[in-house]
């Protein structure tokens, strides 16, 4: 299976009874494994948390730090592209050039890395003191 086809797995999942727009996020690490997550609204709106962010924290959970490619996929005219938040958060874990695949599901496809998504990226540099 490919990681499109994990994140539009993980899509039909999607909690979302007031957007109806399920977003699905698959993350292969270093290792190999892949982590999945889709987003899940509340009521609270927009308390929700996006596809890529839930992804992430599986990823975590499961004991990996390193992200070697990303595939996102939603029912959309284009595909759509991770919120500025999930960018950073993806950013976190992966390096500039980690390629990124975002999809629709009627198969339009256009590919990036995480450094194209989130240019002028916040990192631990900004956090160094002389």
């Amino acid at each position: 299976m490919s990681l499109i086809d994990d994140a539009a797995q993980v899509r039909e999942r999607a909690y979302v009874p007031y957007s109806n727009f399920k977003v699905g996020a698959a993350i292969r690490t270093v290792s190999g494994a892949v982590h999945v997550g889709c987003n899940v609204e509340n009521v609270a709106y927009p308390e929700g948390t996006c596809a890529e962010a839930g992804a992430i924290a599986a990823m975590v959970a499961a004991g990996e730090l390193k992200i070697a490619e990303v595939a996102v996929i939603a029912d959309s005219p284009v595909p759509v592209s991770p919120c500025g938040g999930c960018r950073q958060k993806l950013a976190e874990f992966g390096e500039a050039g980690v390629k990124v695949t975002l999809c629709t599901t009627d198969g339009l496809v256009f590919e990036t890395t995480i450094g194209e998504l989130l240019p002028g990226v916040f990192s631990t540099e900004h956090m160094a003191r002389s």
